[in-house]
């Protein structure tokens, strides 16, 4: 059975499936697909005007394409929206097409989390990872929506979400990271 997808996913889903169907590992596979969205990321109308809007209440994440191996979503970010600091159930690949995602990264330290890095993602730039090592929180620090396109490799429409766990732990900046 052919299923009809989104326009701007005809091929960039069959791209993912290929490469979830290498059997790589967890990481191998994020950085293939981030190679994948770099080469093919999909413009800013893959979603409607409408859904581009975003929500005044939260971010707002959309799954655009779901299968058991991997999903693909569009995040939605008004100025100033942020997530909670997680992880994810699975690998992860992601390209921002508007707006600038301000990530910052974290250890577990069992009592506390430790501030390992930051980084702003711009449009056009890409990335991917996989756990364990994969707790940050994001936000969005441009005056313009934030859309980004993240592949998960897991059916989150099955699941919900694809965050595994929040952490509610205190925060400790590393004199590296407080450097960045």
């Amino acid at each position: 059975m052919k299923t009809t997808l989104r326009p701007g996913l005809g091929e960039l889903v069959p791209g993912i499936r290929a490469i979830t169907d290498r059997g790589l590992g967890r990481r191998e596979t994020a950085f293939a697909v981030a190679d994948l969205l770099r080469d093919g990321l999909p413009p800013l109308d893959i979603l409607t005007e409408e859904e581009r809007a975003g929500s005044p209440d939260g971010y707002v994440s959309r799954v655009l394409h779901a299968q058991d191996a991997f999903s693909v979503v569009a995040v939605v970010w008004r100025p100033g929206q942020d997530t909670v600091i997680h992880d994810h159930v699975s690998w992860c690949a992601f390209g921002v097409l508007s707006g600038v995602e301000h990530e910052t990264l974290y250890r577990d330290m069992g009592d506390h989390l430790l501030e390992i890095g930051r980084a702003d993602n711009r449009p056009g730039e890409v990335s991917g990872f996989a756990p364990p090592g994969d707790i940050h929180k994001v936000r969005n620090t441009s005056a313009e929506v934030g859309v980004s396109i993240h592949v998960y490799g897991a059916d989150v429409s099955r699941l919900g979400s694809s965050v595994r766990r929040v952490y509610d732990l205190p925060v400790r900046a590393s004199s590296a990271a407080s450097r960045s």
